[in-house]
């Protein structure tokens, strides 16, 4: 490229939040739209000249950044971090449009933290130095943290804190962590601390420091409680946010810094890391089964597809990771379709317990058809997106464990319980008589937002290799680099 395509691809959407202010307060959500949209077309070419072949990093833009302490400003793509660079400026978009009428106040101010996250999402997955990858984690935190304090539900204030509180405390071990491999190695790019060597003492508890963030972020049993607060007072784009992309932050640490970077702390606790994991499978699906609001329902449900996500890594086999870096991006887009979805009727009916909605393929049609699709898809039904990346999982389980397969296969049980489940509550059945005169269904701007979903939902059940054949190589090059 002659032309620094990451770069512009990562700041442009803070630009537009800057532009936000300029501009008259009416004009914000088609400023922020217009910026979205941008980002979303610019990073076209990333995708379009990379070379699935290769493991190695691609697009490489590098520049002297702060010489005194050997620190650069690096920023490349590989296989694993272009689908989740996709999944940000697509699901940026989306959120644009499921704000468009639910946000009357202070619209400037909210699009600006739109912006802002989307600017730290997508920087995180391409910067390829350790200082600038804790810059955009902690930028993250901002955008999130006002985006549920200000915009959200009646215990806002109480789930904002909550969340910054998690974040902070695991944030400050992993600063820790990079300040100490900066004295150990003097130098904090990825491939260069890949080549160091360090001592098995000092890799066992970096490992625990990084962990600490990682594992809030995903976020792993049993430092999970913050999650299920901040979707249900969040509002639908801050949701879609926290599911679609920022629970795969964590989990992508692990793939870009802690088995790459720390080999040895990774033999030390990958045993926990497993029992962990499938603790949060079993866990998340019975805390699930016995929600009454929808919104902390498909939060808790993302406790136990998280789950996944950590036991098909931990495996450390090629179809464990693999599958578990598919299920990222499934999780990130189910997820997200199952937030816009109750996102769009809460405009309506200004509830979100499951015992106020029923019968509601009576008066919703096209908003059940979306619903089906989506609830099936989080089920794991053959045929549609999570199916192959749990497949996948449960083949690196058992090549693991018998055991870590049987609870994964438990949980998978009772996935398709709680989704079936909540879809029955809320779509079939007489229709409740407080819907009585209100218009639940879509319209053209709201099926305009779901249909990106449902059709990756549809393509990649129908043909996973589309994202497979860019993760065998890094993965392949991820595990070569493992002890025995």
């Amino acid at each position: 490229m002659t032309w620094h395509v990451l770069t512009v691809t990562t700041f442009l959407p803070l630009v537009g939040a800057l532009l936000l202010f300029a501009g008259p307060a009416r004009f914000a959500r088609w400023i922020a739209l217009v910026t979205t949209v941008a980002t979303l077309a610019i990073s076209i070419p990333i995708y379009t000249t990379f070379d699935k072949s290769s493991a190695a990093l691609q697009l490489v833009e590098s520049a002297d950044w702060i010489p005194a302490w050997n620190i650069g400003y690096g920023m490349a793509v590989d296989g694993i971090s272009l689908p989740f660079i996709f999944l940000a400026t697509l699901l940026s978009v989306l959120c644009i449009g499921v704000s468009w009428t639910a946000i009357r106040t202070r619209e400037r101010e909210f699009y600006a933290a739109l912006l802002v996250a989307e600017t730290a999402m997508i920087g995180l997955f391409a910067a390829t130095n350790l200082f600038l990858f804790f810059v955009f984690w902690e930028l993250m935190v901002v955008p999130m943290f006002l985006l549920i304090g200000v915009w959200g539900g009646p215990r806002r204030v109480y789930s904002a804190v909550k969340f910054l509180l998690f974040t902070l405390t695991g944030s400050v071990l992993m600063l820790v962590g990079v300040i100490s491999l900066h004295t150990m190695c003097g130098t904090l790019d990825f491939r260069e601390l890949a080549n160091a060597t360090l001592e098995p003492e000092a890799q066992g508890w970096l490992f625990a420091a990084f962990l600490a963030a990682f594992a809030v972020k995903v976020p792993m049993f049993p430092v999970h409680t913050w999650l299920p607060d901040a979707h249900t007072e969040a509002p639908t784009a801050g949701s879609v946010i926290l599911a679609g992309v920022l629970l795969k932050m964590g989990a992508y640490g692990f793939l870009r810094v802690s088995i790459p970077v720390l080999p040895l702390g990774v033999e030390v606790f990958v045993t926990p890391m497993l029992v962990t994991s499938a603790v949060a499978i079993v866990y998340g699906a019975y805390m699930t089964l016995i929600q009454t609001d929808v919104k902390r329902l498909i939060a808790f449900s993302s406790v136990g597809h998280m789950g996944f996500v950590t036991l098909g890594i931990f495996t450390l086999t090629q179809n464990g990771v693999e599958g578990a870096i598919l299920q990222m991006l499934n999780h990130g887009i189910v997820s997200a379709a199952l937030f816009l979805c109750v996102g769009m009727i809460y405009e309506r009916t200004h509830t979100r317990e499951i015992k106020d909605y029923g019968g509601v393929s009576r008066i919703a049609p096209i908003y059940c058809v979306f619903l089906t699709l989506f609830c099936l898809a989080a089920a794991g039904f053959p045929g549609l997106n999570s199916f192959i990346s749990e497949f996948l999982v449960l083949s690196g389980a058992f090549e693991t464990s018998g055991w870590l397969g049987g609870a994964a296969i438990w949980g998978i049980a009772l996935g398709a319980t709680y989704m079936i489940w909540l879809y029955y509550r809320v779509v079939m059945g007489p229709p409740n008589p407080g819907l009585e005169g209100k218009s639940l269904e879509l319209n053209a701007r709201e099926v305009a937002t779901l249909l990106p979903l449902a059709a990756l939902a549809l393509v990649l059940g129908v043909y996973p290799e589309f994202v497979l054949s860019y993760l065998h190589a890094p993965v392949e090059l991820l595990l070569a680099g493992l002890a025995p």
